[in-house]
């Protein structure tokens, strides 16, 4: 037995857990944690300057990683109400981010005592689990079980919140108990019977289309995935958002589908026959929910470890309920078994011809000589100049989204969005947790003036700890997407749209970082490739031509024409 204070307790949980980073910002309400964490130099705390950007970095670093994110507020009130931006852009993502927050001590509750807020209903319907620890004793108990939610098919963030008094007392603690104890979750697989009739399906389909989703991507099956693919002789497309999912260079990858995808990738989900949806929910940025970007006469076969996810959204001729790279091994089995399957054989070769066309189209059509610069002639310098192994992020917002399928991501997990919450203001501190994440990896971060208007106080951040991310701020001075709906569905009745910032290059500078300007295509390679190379966190401040934008939305403004 070991006497030790809730606060020690807590680090010591973070220690059993082999937490490597927390990212935080200081608060009287776990003044004992943070003193317990200045005896834990295992631990790096990376002290930041806004608790919802902590918050992506940790869902960045969780995302890259495979671990959980580990924020920590150290203020009850303001303090844990900045995470929530955070929290429900984790939860939109189901990124494990285990979020610990300071709270009222026990006796102050009810009271409407200094920055008394209730966490735990505020927190509730943005994460897996929310709660408070009762009692100094269980301190680790309610660690264990934060990091076994967290972790959990589907994994999500989860918020604890911890008293004062719980943090300051003391308690006798026995050995604390290794995470394989309480968190043993074993791939789950199909059944052989439903894994035979999907493989009878996929082997008599003449248009047979793969769409490799989060359960790919998150659990690096990408070998699997193809495996498959190779042995249908099937071509794969990739969910918007995980366009990384499957090496960009493979030949059976089509790239992301649906309305933000690209043209190849989207006509074979509306034609396929049969579609195997293998660990994607089908959801929102995929198909808009309608039959405009999904065959309707097509036998969806859907494969996904979340029962509640299975024909959710359309009516499938199978659901098997497990693990996507598990179903992914089991189907390549049963097919490899299967005599008579090679009957897509046109329609895989059609698509591989239209794929290169489309590749090199996407090149010649791109505008390099355009001032100021258009987006096409910058997607093309990055896809000239970034390195092979290069992770990408990116905001909501209309350049970010033109961004989405113009990249090449030759490494799965290399492209990081806010992928159904369409956030904006995520990229660069979501950059700065996967470089931690990912040291060896140049990391790129791409947004809109407006976005790293909202987060450029993490430059000091990234200065701080050396934190050397290039940020790529496509500057338009304006808010992009909205200005666009104005233009387009609103008679250019502009309000709110246009927005000003001081040159984020000087900056950076200010701040300790390295900043460029580019006014050319010419310049921002020669920024990006000195950018990469600097040794500091840089920021390439571009600009972009203000009348570049793209109405993504147009279906929520068919009722006004345009």
């Amino acid at each position: 037995m070991t006497k030790m204070t809730g606060g020690q307790a807590a680090v010591e949980s973070l220690k059993v857990e082999g937490v490597s980073h927390v990212f935080g910002l200081i608060g009287s309400a776990t003044m004992e944690m943070f003193d317990a964490l200045y005896d834990a130099p295992e631990i790096n705390f990376v002290g930041v300057h806004d608790e919802r950007t902590g918050t992506h970095m940790a869902d960045g670093f969780a995302r890259a990683s495979g671990n959980p994110g580990v924020i920590l507020a150290g203020q009850n009130g303001p303090g844990a109400t900045n995470l929530v931006t955070g929290l429900a852009q984790a939860k939109a993502a189901f990124s494990p981010v285990v979020s610990i927050a300071g709270a009222l001590s026990s006796s102050h509750v009810y009271r409407d005592a200094f920055q008394e807020v209730d966490q735990d209903a505020l927190f509730k319907p943005i994460t897996k689990k929310t709660w408070t620890a009762t009692s100094t004793d269980r301190v680790p108990e309610m660690f264990r079980e934060a990091f076994r939610v967290a972790m959990a098919p589907r994994r999500g963030p989860v918020q604890l919140n911890l008293p004062r008094d719980v943090l300051s007392g003391e308690a006798d603690f026995d050995d604390f108990q290794k995470p394989k104890a309480y968190r043993a979750f074993a791939p789950s697989g199909a059944s052989q019977e439903a894994i035979d009739q999907a493989a009878q399906m996929l082997r008599g389909a003449a248009r047979p289309v793969i769409v490799a989703g989060g359960g790919i991507k998150n659990t690096e099956a990408h070998d699997l995935a193809l495996k498959l693919a190779e042995t249908l002789n099937s071509p794969i497309v990739t969910s918007p958002g995980h366009g990384d999912a499957i090496p960009f260079g493979h030949p059976l990858n089509a790239g992301q589908m649906g309305p933000r995808g690209n043209p190849v990738a989207s006509r074979l989900v509306k034609e396929a026959d049969v579609i195997l949806a293998l660990g994607t929910r089908l959801g929102f940025n995929a198909t808009f929910y309608t039959y405009d970007n999904i065959n309707r006469d097509a036998k969806i076969i859907h494969v996904e470890q979340d029962a509640t996810a299975i024909a959710r959204y359309f009516p499938v001729a199978m659901g098997i309920l497990a693990d996507a790279p598990t179903a992914a091994r089991q189907l390549t089995a049963a097919i490899e078994k299967l005599e008579d399957r090679a009957t897509a054989n046109g329609w895989t070769e059609a698509y591989k011809n239209e794929r290169q066309a489309y590749l090199a189209k996407r090149d010649a059509d791109a505008d390099v000589d355009a001032m100021p610069l258009l987006p096409s002639g910058l997607f093309k310098t990055l896809r000239d100049i970034a390195p092979a192994d290069a992770a990408y992020t990116m905001d909501a917002g209309t350049l970010c989204l033109q961004a989405t399928d113009a990249l090449n991501y030759c490494h799965p997990k290399s492209l990081f969005t806010p992928l159904d919450f369409g956030l904006v203001g995520f990229s660069f501190a979501a950059g700065l947790g996967i470089k931690l994440a990912a040291p060896e990896r140049p990391v790129i971060s791409l947004m809109g003036d407006g976005g790293f208007g909202m987060t450029v106080s993490e430059l000091s951040t990234a200065v701080d700890h050396g934190i050397n991310t290039v940020t790529v701020v496509m500057n338009n001075k304006c808010w992009g997407a909205e200005k666009a709906y104005q233009r387009d569905f609103f008679g250019e009745r502009y309000i709110g749209a246009d927005i000003s910032s001081p040159p984020f290059d000087k900056l950076a500078e200010l701040y300790g970082a390295k900043g460029y300007k580019a006014e050319t295509l010419p310049q921002v390679a020669e920024a990006i490739e000195a950018a990469l190379v600097c040794g500091k966190p840089a920021v390439v401040d571009v600009t972009m031509d203000p009348a570049a934008l793209y109405s993504f939305r147009r279906d929520s403004f068919k009722h006004r024409g345009g």
